[in-house]
């Protein structure tokens, strides 16, 4: 998995590219939590993860509570369609805010 971390005005952008599962999960879960760490709006470009297993949605769940207990928006965009089948799955697009475009999520968060 490769990462990104870029500012668009005041929103954090964490882009992550490539699998997201158990050997990858650490690294994601280091990623987001220092964006969350960092304070402000945090939007996650998942359009280049090809698959991400249980473990990577943990690190999401994970930032996300810390985001919560942060008062932090955190959200996901451009959720590829494996990864979205898994969030699906799980209901956890029902707990995600998940926007179509990194564009409609720099809009709605910045």
């Amino acid at each position: 998995m490769e990462h990104q971390i870029r500012e668009e005005g005041s929103v954090l952008v964490a882009v992550l590219n490539g699998d997201v599962d158990f050997e990858q999960a650490p690294a994601a879960r280091k990623v987001l939590l220092e964006c969350v760490g960092r304070g402000g709006s945090v939007l996650v470009d998942l359009s280049g993860v090809g698959y991400i297993d249980s473990s990577g949605v943990a690190s999401l769940v994970e930032a996300y509570q810390a985001a919560r207990k942060a008062q932090t928006a955190f959200a996901l965009a451009a959720v590829s369609a494996g990864a979205m089948r898994v969030l699906e799955l799980a209901r956890l697009n029902k707990v995600f805010t998940i926007h179509d475009s990194l564009d409609a999520g720099l809009e709605s968060l910045g």
